[in-house]
């Protein structure tokens, strides 16, 4: 249907080089757009990510960055308008995980996950909006997680819980002030999702009681991420701002 397609959208996606957001990345081109993948040099994965979506038939650029640096991020979306056109989506999903009790987390910890989780997220949407308010359009998706909604069981991360939750919020707060410029702001919050880190051998118990306590009795594989970003990204959800679409196998029903 035209209303998912992403013709003549030129996308940028942060921590495109692995899991939830190469898949998102390549899904994006898979509606029409072009993309641009943004991410750590020193985790990888941008070029692959970037060959796949040519083998598409997009057009695709890799550019190695950090989104707690201004800089990179306007970097990046000026390279983005340079070789793909206006962007017009964006799905900020560079985040980092973490887990310790509470008592003896280290202050430094805190800081450096909140700086990636929250704040780079928020200098992104800065650096996206900056283009996309002038144009008075724009859809921006930031990644969240159901466990900015709730407590996971029997994990200590109150660091990471809350830094999803403030996700959560911000998106909130942007979606009411860019609203009446044409910008639309959503959050994306997945569930146990099977990501290079959950599939270690020495998680292989912890993904046992995922799955058990996930409704639909298994975990997400990254690209079942794919549909809920169009969604988000395209015409379809063209009157959808402000919320925080869940993709959990159900799990925040208990």
């Amino acid at each position: 249907m035209d209303l998912f397609s992403l013709k003549g959208d030129a996308a940028l996606v942060t921590g495109a080089g692995s899991g939830i957001g190469r898949a998102i990345a390549i899904g994006l081109a898979e509606a029409g757009a072009d993309v641009c993948c943004f991410g750590h040099g020193s985790k990888g994965g941008l070029a692959e990510t970037a060959a796949a979506i040519v083998a598409l038939g997009r057009k695709a650029i890799a550019i190695e960055g950090s989104v707690t640096s201004e800089a990179d991020l306007a970097a990046a979306v000026a390279a983005t308008e340079k070789n793909l056109g206006p962007l017009t989506v964006a799905v900020n999903n560079a985040g980092i995980g973490g887990a310790g009790a509470a008592e003896t987390l280290p202050l430094e910890t805190w800081n450096r996950l909140y700086d990636i989780n929250v704040g780079g997220v928020f200098l992104s949407c800065q650096a996206e909006a900056r283009v996309m308010l002038p144009r008075g359009r724009g859809s921006i998706i930031n990644v969240a997680s159901m466990s900015g909604s709730i407590v996971n069981r029997d994990l200590f991360q109150a660091h990471y819980n809350s830094s999803k939750a403030a996700v959560i919020h911000m998106s909130k707060s942007l979606a009411m002030e860019w609203a009446p410029q044409g910008i639309r702001v959503n959050s994306l919050s997945p569930g146990y999702t099977l990501t290079p880190m959950n599939k270690r051998p020495e998680v292989a118990d912890q993904v046992k009681v995922f799955k058990r306590d996930t409704p639909l009795g298994r975990m997400a594989e990254p690209e079942e991420m794919v549909g809920p970003s169009v969604f988000l990204a395209s015409r379809a959800s063209s009157y959808v701002t402000g919320i925080d679409l869940i993709v959990d196998g159900g799990f925040v029903v208990w």
